[in-house]
């Protein structure tokens, strides 16, 4: 099996929510946080033929990038690794499942109480802007009709803040949700954002050649009135 360019930067990706992944029969790839608040989800090209743990994915990642087009061939506790030559083989073992943080299924959203779309370039706007104020808190509110996103500290009323206003649809009189921005760890492109009072969002990717999706915890510093 050779592993396709798009599961290789799915893995990088999640290399970054969690270090270890566990992989189950077919063709999707998920994981979760040890703090079990962001989750992604995605399909991939390659259908794999078994259940399968990497302690640290990272480390795994390293090694694949050792040859050129890796291809990879499963045995019971250990995978080979080789190039496009045949001259190459790596041995990697497994590890445990049960030692390893892994969801059982995707998350089931509720019906969405907010919906925006979310461009890459915004995303981008939004990490400089926490990294210049030194906030790590997105501010998601419903102003003049338009869904309006502002980074700012939560716990300082006069703290500087920056916002940017995004077309969307707000079913709820007021709210203020708010979602730590370090936990936006996304393959780069544009999301449909939904999020829901029960503290809980979903980021999918909006390309039609993607099924990839992410659920982020909201904070419990959120708000609402319906």
């Amino acid at each position: 099996m050779e592993l396709s360019n798009y599961t290789m930067q799915a893995l990088k990706n999640f290399a970054s929510i969690n270090s270890n992944v566990v992989i189950h029969p077919g063709n999707t790839i998920m994981t979760m946080a040890e703090a079990k608040n962001v989750l992604g989800y995605t399909t991939v090209s390659e259908s794999f033929p078994q259940t399968f743990g990497i302690y640290d994915l990272q480390e795994m990642l390293n090694v694949l990038g050792l040859v050129d087009k890796p291809r990879v061939r499963f045995e019971d506790n250990y995978v080979l690794i080789g190039d496009s030559t045949g001259r190459v083989e790596i041995k990697y073992f497994f590890s445990d499942t049960e030692m390893l943080t892994s969801p059982s299924k995707p998350i089931e959203m509720p019906e969405p109480d907010v919906s925006f779309t979310l461009d890459q370039g915004t995303l981008n706007n939004l990490k400089r802007a926490a990294a210049a104020l030194g906030h790590n808190e997105v501010s998601i509110t419903f102003v003049d009709n338009v869904i309006r996103l502002s980074i700012l500290d939560t716990e300082n009323s006069t703290s500087n803040t920056y916002s940017i206003d995004v077309d969307g649809e707000c079913s709820l009189s007021e709210c203020n949700f708010i979602i730590n921005i370090t936990n936006l760890k996304m393959i780069p492109g544009d999301y449909k954002v939904d999020i829901s009072t029960k503290l809980i969002s979903q980021f999918t990717n909006t390309s039609e050649e993607l099924d990839l999706k992410y659920w982020v915890a909201l904070e419990k510093s959120s708000t609402f009135k319906e």
